[in-house]
């Protein structure tokens, strides 16, 4: 590891403006961030540590939804009372993701944050241009089982890899950041972008941007909704493909719809189109498998992972099809 600077922010203020200088990045849990530093993947010259910064509460708001400190943990956030019973589908995405251990110290910002898991972006011998603009992306004829089938560009195919982020995509919630020019919200669909031309830049975000909250909509779909997650073992994988669905229903009929993928796109990816075509149809297989391939209309397999194709429109009806089903909120 190289070395680097370290302050502690006293205020969001603070923070920012010490996150002002080139080369500088907030440091919370840091469970990504420090491991990317080992790895002499990431190289800031400096890190604010913005750890003790009262951003940790979970709260009310007046629209009747929920805010989401940016330094709630996870584990807290997964296991809130109000996040379980009126967002099951963000409680069960939290704990599919990562050990306890690490839901424990991981934020809800820093959640937002975190860089894919790509091979190559992580091998600092391969080319990635994620990671060195310019030098070629390795996954695109290498090895590329777990990297993207929608969203891609002939610069990089990686995938993000949370999955709290797909139940926050399904749930329209909202980003509030502050920064240099002051405070704003960010829809959760305009906050992550596809790598295009410019895979190095995951994030709307601008320097010095500092994420203090998410905010929840009253709509939490708490009646009909769940989180499925496919990967290769059941503990501590990331996602080959996620599905976060949410259904309101009218006896046996679709009155509204949600859905996300996760691991398939370079963002959590969500399609108004797929969602629009179960509104009045009956909550059945193949109404299902229908709106499935409506969202999987664009998919592009590569030479590892042309099975993501059949298996996220297999996943995205079993999890339609366990939304259906389920009436009230499970407890983890």
């Amino acid at each position: 590891m190289r070395s680097f600077t370290y302050a502690r922010a006293e205020s969001a203020a603070d923070a920012v403006g010490r996150a002002g200088a080139s080369g500088t990045a907030f440091v919370a849990g840091g469970t990504n961030l420090l491991d990317l530093m080992k790895a002499d993947v990431l190289r800031p010259e400096g890190l604010v540590d913005i750890s003790r910064l009262p951003l940790d509460r979970i709260e009310e708001t007046a629209e009747g939804g929920l805010r989401l400190g940016a330094l709630a943990r996870n584990a807290d956030t997964a296991y809130d009372e109000r996040v379980q019973t009126r967002y099951p589908m963000l409680s069960m995405a939290i704990l599919a993701g990562a050990s306890a251990q690490l839901r424990n110290m991981a934020t809800n910002g820093g959640n937002l944050l975190q860089r894919t898991r790509c091979y190559y972006f992580y091998d600092t011998a391969t080319p990635c241009n994620k990671r060195e603009p310019g030098s070629g992306c390795g996954a695109i004829g290498g090895v590329n089982r777990i990297h993207a089938i929608l969203g891609a560009s002939d610069r990089c195919i990686a995938v993000h890899p949370s999955d709290l982020c797909v139940a926050l995509a399904a749930l329209d919630a909202v980003v509030q950041v502050t920064g240099p020019d002051g405070e704003r919200s960010i829809p959760f669909a305009e906050f992550h972008r596809l790598p295009g031309d410019r895979p190095e830049i995951d994030t709307t975000l601008q320097p010095g941007d500092l994420v203090t909250a998410i905010d929840l909509p009253a709509r939490g779909f708490a009646e009909h909704s769940t989180y499925l997650k496919v990967r290769d073992r059941a503990s501590y994988a990331f996602a080959l493909v996620s599905v976060a669905a949410g259904l309101e229903m009218d006896g046996g009929t679709v009155r509204n719809a949600r859905l996300a993928l996760g691991g398939v796109a370079h963002k959590p990816w969500r399609d108004p189109e797929a969602e629009a075509a179960l509104v009045g149809k009956p909550a059945t297989p193949d109404s299902f498998r229908a709106a499935a391939r409506v969202l999987l209309r664009d998919a592009k397999g590569h030479e590892h992972n042309s099975f993501k194709i059949d298996l996220a429109e297999r996943a995205i009806v079993r999890a339609l099809t366990e939304a259906a089903e389920r009436k009230g909120a499970p407890r983890p």
